[in-house]
């Protein structure tokens, strides 16, 4: 029996998620990405700004995986960021789960709250954007029942690293 709750995240919060952010992203992005590349990547004090200032203005609103009362896992989603993309449709802005805790049903505990929160919204269909080599990444959104949306491909920036992302999309029903 998993001992995960998920609530709204605090202004408080911020310094844990960022904490969680930065470890996930390192671990996930690793031999993806140069070591070199990954260390400047984990500014913690970049990150927990950018996620005390979503909190505070819950774009994206975020939602928090607890277990005991550490944070394990995060999630912001809203609406969808894409161009021309219906007003019905949302979007995961950002998924992490605290590698301690991977396959231990943490992202599937914040996915459901995410897909509640965008069905209160309104939402019909969500999409999220993903690293093409995250194998760990693409595997969980297809089991949560996401479909490549492969005329989506394309290239982002990290640093100075380039990577290939593709949209993936599912209904909310």
């Amino acid at each position: 029996m998993s001992s995960i709750q998920v609530r709204p995240a605090t202004l408080r919060d911020a310094k844990a998620i960022a904490q969680v952010h930065t470890t996930s992203a390192i671990e996930a992005y690793r031999g993806l990405v140069p070591d070199d590349q990954l260390k400047s990547m984990s500014s913690l004090e970049k990150r927990q700004a950018y996620w005390r200032e979503a909190i505070e203005f819950c774009e994206p609103q975020v939602q928090v995986a607890v277990d005991g009362d550490k944070i394990v896992g995060f999630v912001g989603f809203d609406r969808s960021r894409d161009p021309k993309t219906r007003p019905t449709t949302g979007e995961i802005w950002a998924i992490y789960a605290a590698p301690t805790h991977w396959n231990q049903g943490v992202g599937l505990a914040l996915w459901d709250a995410a897909r509640d929160g965008l069905q209160e919204e309104g939402c019909t269909t969500v999409t999220a954007w993903v690293p093409l080599r995250n194998e760990r990444a693409l595997r969980f959104h297809e089991m949560a029942g996401f479909k490549r949306e492969m005329t989506t491909a394309k290239t982002s920036v990290l640093g100075s690293v380039k990577i290939e992302e593709v949209r993936l999309q599912r209904p909310l029903s």
